[in-house]
């Protein structure tokens, strides 16, 4: 990368009005800005607010592929970083950009960062970020393993199932919510019951907005269809708001072809030997002399 010659020619005339700037964009589209500086700044589009108290820790980069790792410190506040998007894991895996800047003319600017936002931490009104590289992705598993269970994810590229087809989406309202985790509807016409396990609810409207949640169980108790999830919801569902529930997978060759009709798409193995036929007597018969088992 070339640096940009007129803020290098600012940086060696010794006097300098540098500052570093940040712009998150998270998972949901939303961007931010934040500087150091004392005032806000804006370039490409985006304004960099000077009141969020944000700073940044020394950054470590090498020209290997050594993951770059750095934090960013600043102050909760209702008009940047709000605690409850931080609960509701909207900034997990947002994209971070930096630049060092020339704040008396903005046009003269380098970055010197780009990654994502890792661990987040948050305590007394300020959070803590971990900030790392490009690189990072390549700390992941890559490759597979021989299992009896299909690996794909039900819907991506590998599975290759329309999830968006009539059968297998409905949207309702919330009807009886309890702690976020529970809900409770009159009836969802023309799905089975257990149709939507090991799926995933997805809230379109209110507070909760754009989060999901695995379903853990897919019931009918008392008259009523049960929906409960694995974990809870970390913002609020009122009554109203609207759901969307996907079908579930339990990985299964048969479930794959009846419930899917995919079977042709199947990733797993349904016919590897178990951990009981490695273990297996080598004869019923009592006949140990060697030769074929029957």
């Amino acid at each position: 990368m070339t640096f940009h010659p007129g803020l290098k020619g600012h940086l060696q005339s010794g006097a300098t009005t540098v500052c570093n700037a940040w712009a998150i964009t998270r998972t949901d589209g939303v961007v931010l800005g934040f500087t150091d500086h004392d005032r806000d700044l804006a370039f490409e589009g985006i304004v960099f607010r000077a009141d969020t108290g944000l700073s940044a820790m020394a950054l470590q980069q090498g020209t290997g592929l050594a993951v770059d790792n750095t934090e960013a410190v600043g102050a909760l506040s209702t008009a940047a970083i709000r605690e409850a998007d931080i609960e509701a894991g909207r900034y997990d895996g947002a994209e971070l950009r930096a630049w060092l800047v020339n704040w008396a003319n903005v046009d003269e600017r380098q970055p010197v960062f780009r990654g994502s936002i890792g661990e987040l931490r948050r305590a007394g009104g300020a959070f803590r970020a971990e900030i790392r590289g490009l690189t990072e992705a390549l700390n992941a598993v890559q490759g597979g393993v021989y299992q009896k269970p299909c690996p794909a994810v039900l819907g991506d590229a590998a599975c290759g199932v329309d999830l968006s087809a009539p059968g297998y989406v409905t949207e309702l309202a919330a009807e009886l919510v309890e702690d976020n985790v529970i809900f409770s509807f009159a009836g969802i016409g023309g799905f089975d019951f257990g149709w939507f396990q090991r799926g995933m609810l997805t809230v379109l409207s209110g507070a909760a907005e754009d989060l999901s949640r695995g379903i853990k169980r897919d019931r009918i108790v008392d008259g009523a269809r049960v929906v409960e999830l694995w974990q809870p919801l970390p913002l609020p569902v009122a009554k109203g708001d609207m759901l969307r529930l996907t079908a579930g997978c339990d990985k299964r060759f048969e479930t794959c072809r009846l419930k899917f009709d995919n079977a042709i798409n199947f990733r797993g193995f349904p016919d590897i030997p178990g951990d009981d036929w490695i273990a297996v007597h080598p004869s019923r018969s009592g006949e140990v002399s060697g030769g074929s088992r029957r």
